[in-house]
């Protein structure tokens, strides 16, 4: 047996960023910028009120209660042809531009109109409630750096300059074959000895969570032939491919040996010392180079392989700086079963923080690599050594799966 961080290493040091793209804005939410961005345009361009209210000059308002004569009305879009003169004001609405001659807006809450004449409650200085020229952006001001990811306020930011297409590295393509003379889509009858794919609906789900393109590429029976058939297509289709089942050490465990046939000398079979998913297969194939994983069959496994191995790669391929999952000390409210061999348990459990601020393991799931139902509720994987303290009150290493599920547990 290898060590994760070995095969981890050998995944990493094999797979880059997809090249960059121009992309369309509306959909490059989640995608990575490939090259410094910068501002064409102030943001406001032009001085604008803050308020509804009314725009008058500051030296109209030294003392409170100065009477002004209303002279115009401004509303967002539109541009008064009057300029301002001393003792006037002008009716403004949040957003439309300021007029000329004036350098601040009184709010309409500390006014009083009587006809064409205005009182202002207070007193005022020059840009009081004024958005001026470059305020948020200015021309020539960097926005984004190559590593950045555009959330959805990225989006606007982007749109605000009149930005229709974005250069990033565009979402990995990744195709998902299940394997297994067993396997039986949803659609039809379970015979003898038959069991459901959901490994496929696993991995496309995971992928789309990923950010990625998932491609689905159906089942193959446990033959060489046809296995070395469907990941050939898929290879050239696909910036990466997934494969479950097919990779520990029966007498029909093809994908291991087909992706050592496909990867030319850079590829490896790894017996890696962690429970679940210990058989792990990898090799990058073809001309492009694209990565092709075997993961194993019973679904836990299949989910934890690909926490480990997969997503890790897959970020790096869309240009992610930051890669992993966010990882936490969390206390155990109750004991877990210390291993009892030389592997990392990658135990499923269920974390929230308590009243005390201090994060929580308040649930460990049933144990089993087939047994994918047990492990529905979690939202964390805790990492369990050999070696690691086990018992209530100790503290254990988590990686969140699920950060919008922290609550306050207890």
């Amino acid at each position: 047996m290898i060590e994760l961080g070995e095969a981890q290493r050998f995944v990493m040091e094999r797979v880059a960023a997809l090249e960059p793209r121009e992309w369309p804005l509306e959909r490059a939410r989640g995608c990575v910028v490939a090259t410094h961005v910068v501002a064409r345009e102030a943001i406001p361009g032009f001085a604008n009120s803050s308020m509804d209210g009314y725009a008058l000059r500051s030296s109209d308002a030294t003392t409170p209660g100065a009477r002004l004569r209303v002279v115009d009305s401004i509303h967002a879009g539109d541009v008064s042809a009057l300029r301002l003169e001393a003792g006037q004001a002008m009716r403004i609405m949040t957003g439309a531009p300021l007029p000329d001659g004036a350098d601040c807006v009184c709010m309409v809450e500390e006014t009083v109109v009587e006809g064409d004449v205005v009182t202002i409650a207070r007193t005022l200085g020059p840009g009081d409630y004024v958005r001026q020229i470059g305020e948020d952006t200015e021309v020539g001001q960097a926005l984004f750096a190559p590593g950045d990811e555009l959330n959805p306020t990225a989006i606007g930011v982007l749109a605000g300059q009149g930005f229709r297409t974005v250069l990033v590295h565009p979402r990995p393509r990744v195709g998902v074959l299940s394997t297994g003379n067993e396997l039986v889509s949803a659609d039809d009858p379970l015979g003898p000895g038959q069991i459901r794919d959901l490994n496929r609906p696993l991995l496309l789900a995971l992928l789309e969570e990923t950010g990625c393109t998932p491609v689905d590429l159906g089942t193959a029976k446990d033959t060489a032939a046809e296995i070395t058939s469907a990941l050939s297509r898929a290879v050239e289709d696909c910036d990466a491919v997934i494969s479950t089942g097919g990779v520990s050490v029966g007498d029909v465990d093809f994908v291991k040996v087909v992706i050592g046939e496909l990867g030319a000398g850079d590829a490896r079979w790894m017996q890696v010392a962690i429970k679940p998913a210990k058989p792990f297969a990898f090799g990058v194939v073809g001309p492009r180079r694209t990565p092709l994983f075997g993961l194993p069959g019973n679904p836990v496994s299949t989910r934890v392989s690909f926490e480990m191995f997969v997503r890790p790669a897959l970020r790096v391929m869309a240009g992610h700086l930051i890669r992993e999952r966010i990882t936490l000390d969390a206390v155990l409210d109750d004991a877990l079963e210390p291993p009892t061999d030389a592997k990392v348990h990658l135990v499923h459990v269920t974390v929230g923080w308590g009243a005390d601020g201090v994060l929580h393991v308040t649930d460990a799931m049933r144990r089993g690599s087939h047994l994918l139902n047990a492990i529905a509720g979690a939202n964390a994987i805790a990492t369990v050594a050999p070696d690691t303290a086990c018992a209530a009150g100790d503290r254990v290493r988590v990686m969140i799966l699920d950060a919008d599920s922290l609550g306050v547990s207890r």
